[in-house]
């Protein structure tokens, strides 16, 4: 009884909606999510090491400490890594718009 209480609360309130599987129906992709698409493979081609952080940590979710066990490389180098990338993406992203 107390769960079936408790189900109500969590999913009293659901919505239906139908799914249309048209590709027509995708939302279109954000212009800020382009340019660090497109920032992401200008590093890719200067540093990839740099641009496998970046998509480990920021795409990925992983942590600086699992982000260098995949990539063999000291936590410290990924830390490094990261802040210049991010630095280098900012940069890349502010200068195309």
């Amino acid at each position: 009884m107390g769960r079936a209480r408790s189900a109500g609360k969590r999913w009293g309130q659901v919505h239906q909606f139908q799914l249309n599987e048209s590709i027509d129906a995708a939302p279109p992709r954000d212009a800020e999510l382009i340019a660090l698409d497109d920032a992401l493979d200008r590093l890719a081609q200067f540093d990839g090491r740099k641009a496998r952080v970046v998509e480990m940590r920021f795409f990925g979710g992983l942590s600086v400490e699992e982000t260098a066990a995949v990539l063999k490389i000291s936590p410290r180098s990924v830390m490094r890594d990261w802040k210049l990338a991010r630095a280098w993406l900012r940069r890349e992203i502010s200068n195309g718009q």
